[in-house]
């Protein structure tokens, strides 16, 4: 499923850790993966975004967390940021439903750009997809 990203492990800069990153569409995408039972609020989404603008100006990330985002935490972190989220939510469905995570990052960077919204929920992507 992540056919054609080219996917890279984490690695280490000075005084920061990225957890990985991958091309699609030739364009990078840094990644911030967080595998806790807490919903991620702004505080972690601004760390991330952080790391980004210390970046090249293109370089654009995605912020992936288990059990998803607070609303409070989207809605304080605001709009027009170079990151894509996704919940563990979306990886459920998308494996369930066969949905290659390649598809899934072109239509959320597809709406995002339309809506400024940066975390939209697979099955508002795929409202017909099996839950």
């Amino acid at each position: 499923l992540l056919i054609r990203t080219f996917p890279k492990g984490a690695f280490r800069l000075k005084g920061e850790q990225i957890d990985g990153s991958f091309l699609l569409n030739n364009e990078t995408y840094l990644v911030e993966a967080k595998w806790h039972s807490t919903k991620t609020g702004n505080a972690d989404l601004h760390a991330f975004h952080g790391k980004l603008d210390q970046k090249i100006s293109w370089a654009r990330g995605v912020f992936i967390s288990w059990a998803g985002f607070t609303k409070s935490g989207l809605d304080a972190w605001g709009r027009g940021k170079k990151v894509i989220c996704v919940s563990g939510y979306d990886l459920v469905l998308m494996l369930k439903n066969n949905i290659s995570f390649r598809m899934l990052m072109e239509e959320k960077i597809r709406r995002a750009a339309e809506t400024g919204n940066l975390y939209i929920k697979i099955d508002e992507i795929y409202p017909n997809i099996s839950k």
